[in-house]
């Protein structure tokens, strides 16, 4: 553009016979030629993007290098490098080096918010003060970022109102655990290990013993992602954590887990593969109420003991209620309402137990106020 101007300026002074004109598409023309010469040279760098850890916690702070190597036999000039990080992009004065000369940057992101952000790649840039010419060498792969939510421990005193089913006998009756239920005849293919040979010699049969089969933890957490569920972008940030704490909890304390919300399951094998999944999670504009979260949690949720729906501080009173009664019967029904700056309080509605939460910090102490 620039020299495009200063060739028509130049034109357009000889033709009307204007010095001015001239002098100034001239000067134009002259200052494109002077940039060109700041693009000019070569990239004969090997570049290495690092990051210390892929994945951190919000509110921390991800650090990283770049590792700069000039690969020529020669000296190079001095350059600037380009980090994209998201939507902002970091640069970096790139010094002069000798022949296998090498300069490493260190760079520190801050993170204030759950994110998953694309970091690079790396580009060299050769250009002039003007930023009228610019030549730029793209060096690395973007890396991904993840920037867990935040989470609290519960530790076991909190933890009671999700275990408290622990080891109590089911009406399924099995051939092994630890509730004795009744006697039976023994039958080929049961183990001989269960016969109870007092009452076998006493009947003349062989006897083998029945159990009930005792219920172990299975904690469902339903996380609405319905906007119109939320008051603020907050609120919906501390549902994330609530769930994400739930979930951790629940994995190392080698309990069953299914997380769900509106959109399908989440994938947990492993804790974090729970928290890169809550990293990607985003709110919905679509039309439905907590009840119909609670009825595919009931239609896709097998065998749940604990059930705990995760919602912000738009859900009314009687959606809760609601929800709590379309859950199967015989499951425990706890819901965890987020409304930011309140203080944390527990009460029944219906079926269900529900927690008003306005703090992350307060999570633990509110579910030691549910088991009382």
């Amino acid at each position: 553009m620039c020299v495009l101007l200063g060739i028509g300026a130049w034109i357009a002074g000889a033709v009307l016979g204007w010095l001015e004109l001239v002098v100034l598409g001239a000067a134009l023309v002259a200052t494109f030629v002077v940039c060109g010469f700041f693009a000019i040279g070569r990239h004969p760098y090997a570049i290495t993007l690092r990051l210390r850890d892929g994945r951190v916690v919000a509110g921390e702070r991800a650090m990283g290098g770049i590792e700069v190597r000039n690969t020529s036999s020669g000296p190079v000039m001095p350059a600037r490098l380009e980090l994209p990080v998201g939507p902002n992009l970091a640069r970096f004065a790139l010094p002069a080096l000798r022949a296998g000369g090498e300069h490493d940057e260190l760079f520190a992101i801050p993170t204030e918010r759950r994110a998953v952000l694309v970091v690079g790649p790396v580009r060299s840039v050769r250009g002039d003060p003007f930023g009228l010419i610019k030549r730029s060498v793209q060096w690395t792969q973007p890396e991904e970022l993840y920037v867990h939510p935040r989470t609290v421990p519960l530790g076991p005193a909190s933890a009671g109102a999700l275990h408290d089913l622990d080891g109590h006998a089911s009406r399924e009756i099995t051939s092994s655990d630890l509730q004795f239920h009744a006697l039976r005849e023994y039958v080929p293919g049961d183990d001989r290990r269960y016969v109870h040979w007092r009452s076998s010699a006493r009947v003349g049969t062989l006897m083998v013993r029945q159990f009930e089969e005792s219920r172990r933890t299975h904690l469902v957490t339903a996380l609405s992602v319905h906007g119109h569920d939320y008051a603020d972008a907050d609120e919906f940030e501390l549902a994330v954590s609530v769930v994400g704490s739930l979930g951790l909890h629940t994995i190392r304390s080698e309990s069953e887990l299914t997380s769900m919300t509106q959109l399908g399951t989440l994938s947990h094998t492993s804790a974090r593969d729970l928290l890169d999944t809550l990293t990607r999670l985003d709110t919905v504009r679509s039309p439905g109420r907590l009840s119909d979260l609670a009825r595919l949690v009931t239609r896709e949720v097998a065998g749940a003991t604990v059930a705990v729906l995760v919602c912000g501080s738009a859900v009314g009173p009687d959606q809760i209620r609601a929800a709590g009664a379309v859950l199967p019967v015989g499951v425990r029904a706890l819901a965890v309402q987020c409304r930011t700056g309140a203080e944390v309080s527990a009460h029944r509605l219906g079926a269900v137990t529900a927690l008003e939460l306005g703090r992350l910090e307060d999570l633990p102490r509110g579910f030691r106020r549910l088991q009382r």
